[in-house]
């Protein structure tokens, strides 16, 4: 079956359905930013500290991802 038919045979699930494959699937990935080494924290850290890079709120955060996405 390819990834194509899953699909489609996936969107054609009731709501209930679709939300237990969508939970099944997300317990099947990682989680969300384990692929950040201890390394980057602390030199993303060092950063904030040093002034090299700047704070901002997740509304700006997420404005900005938007904003991108639009381009």
């Amino acid at each position: 079956m390819s990834l194509v038919e899953v699909e489609k045979a996936a969107l054609a699930l009731n709501e209930k359905d679709r939300e237990r494959l969508a939970a099944l699937l997300m317990e099947t990935l990682p989680p969300p930013g384990t692929d950040v080494s201890d390394e980057e924290v602390l030199q993303r850290d060092a950063d904030l500290e040093s002034g090299r890079a700047e704070e901002i709120s997740h509304e700006e955060f997420v404005r900005r991802v938007e904003h991108e996405r639009r381009r």
